[in-house]
């Protein structure tokens, strides 16, 4: 029988964090543990708040599937016995976690990667004022890529310029959280191109992106909300050129790697990211990540604290993860 157990973490954030639709202060995880005699699998998941996903609703699910789990489930089984989410993402990624203890391998290895190489995260700064995100882009000069969160305001020129001038070098990419409208979309992507923004994440609300059909852009375009898992790729192409693939949204690694292939396949270039969280959930998305053109697991450098044994970060480069930690 294998063992099971799943415990609430919370990790405390450095600053308030604000995206388009909430402000947080505490990225809220559950992890999983499996173990099965010496071997021992585990998993962090968030959950998708969008979706109405919370620390609770995933409790509820993992306590719902805890007899089967106990009892010996696949990866495969699992994509079937649980939808989409938190609960899968966990249960999914300490499974990985277990087989790669068990072969003596890196879980890369197990997904047909030979060798993992270090990758570059951007830093992301919350919504804030122009002038006070400019003062934070001036200390985050060490970091070769920032991701700047807007608003949909009147203001988000003025804050990528503050970012520009504090850091003139950087590369730097946006994130509206689908808060422009078209009017928007057409009148500052060109401003946001010619302050060198080299991608700009899910401008406009999932669902009515119908406007990007049209829409030329000087800068590519990433869906996040509006890429969710393998059945969201039809919607997408000829709208966008990359996109998000996040770990939460797509119930774990075993489907983020099957949508990362088809999307490829597509045609469509692959972003990384998450939805914070400590190192532990960082390393399956970093598996995702040796794919990736841009990479977004800063999450262990917006909190206070983090796991033992944690992913070592040199400014925006991201080594991979022990096998002490993960995989």
């Amino acid at each position: 029988m294998m063992e099971f157990e799943f415990q609430q973490v919370d990790w405390e954030l450095k600053s308030v964090f604000r995206i388009a639709y909430k402000s947080r202060t505490h990225a809220r995880t559950v992890v999983v543990e499996l173990r099965n005699g010496d071997l021992v699998g585990r998993g962090e998941a968030l959950g998708v708040s969008y979706h109405g996903e919370t620390v609770d609703t995933i409790a509820e699910q993992l306590a719902g599937i805890a007899e089967e789990l106990r009892r010996g489930i696949s990866r495969d089984a699992l994509q079937k016995r649980l939808p989409p989410g938190g609960a899968r993402n966990a249960i999914d990624c300490a499974l990985w976690d277990m087989e790669a203890k068990r072969q003596g391998r890196r879980a890369w290895e197990l997904a047909g990667i030979e060798t993992a190489r270090p990758l570059t995260t951007a830093y992301t700064l919350g919504i804030d004022t122009p002038e006070a995100m400019g003062r934070a882009a001036d200390s985050l000069g060490h970091y070769p890529v920032l991701k700047l969160k807007l608003a949909g305001d009147e203001f988000d020129v003025e804050r990528v310029r503050a970012v520009r001038t504090a850091c003139p070098h950087t590369v730097l990419i946006v994130d509206a959280n689908q808060a422009w409208t078209e009017a928007q979309l057409h009148s500052l992507t060109p401003e946001l191109h010619e302050l060198g923004v080299k991608l700009i994440e899910q401008p406009l609300p999932a669902g009515k992106d119908d406007a990007l059909d049209k829409f030329v852009s000087p800068i590519p375009i990433c869906a996040d909300e509006s890429c969710q898992t393998l059945t969201s790729l039809p919607h997408l192409r000829n709208r966008y050129q990359y996109i998000n693939i996040k770990l939460d949204k797509t119930g774990g690694l075993t489907a983020a790697l099957e949508l990362a292939r088809e999307a490829r396949r597509s045609g469509l270039e692959l972003m990384v990211g998450c939805m914070s969280g400590s190192s532990l959930s960082m390393a399956p998305a970093f598996v995702v990540g040796q794919w990736c053109s841009f990479v977004d697991l800063d999450g262990p450098l917006l909190a206070k604290s983090d796991v033992p044994n944690g992913i070592h970060y040199e400014g925006g480069r991201m080594s991979a993860p022990q096998s002490n930690l993960w995989g």
